[in-house]
């Protein structure tokens, strides 16, 4: 099995905190995204206390890693959604942003889970994912 990193330089560098925001099983083209946090390319936390903009931006660097692979948001397998101090309230929210990054396409499972804190205390969400390359 060969597995190539993936780390786009329209995002943050994550090398430097010891991983790559995706690898690719090239034998079987399967995408495994990074938690991608609300981070820009500059280590920014974009949104601050609002979690619909965090979301939004940890979408937007999926979006991202999916592109810098060759696939796209209708080739993502599953995700992992870790939402800080879960409550039913925060749903609609992460749910908004959601719907809008699938646009008409059928979303991929989701598991969301409650955590206590992420790698630093400004980050209010962190996504997962897996994806597959399209053939050819």
């Amino acid at each position: 099995m060969t597995a190539k990193r993936i780390n786009p330089a329209a995002l943050y560098e994550s090398t430097r905190f010891g991983f790559s925001h995706a690898a690719l099983d090239e034998a079987t083209g399967t995408l495994h995204l990074a938690g991608q946090v609300a981070w820009d390319k500059d280590y920014n936390v974009v949104g601050g206390d609002d979690l619909a903009a965090q979301t939004r931006q940890a979408l937007a660097n999926i979006r991202t890693v999916l592109d810098e692979a060759g696939a796209g948001v209708a080739d993502l397998l599953r995700l992992r959604t870790l939402i800080v101090n879960y409550d039913m309230s925060k749903l609609e929210a992460v749910g908004g942003e959601l719907a809008a990054f699938y646009g008409d396409i059928l979303p991929a499972p989701n598991t969301i889970v409650g955590v206590q804190a992420l790698a630093l205390p400004d980050f209010l969400i962190e996504i997962e994912a897996v994806a597959v390359l399209p053939k050819g």
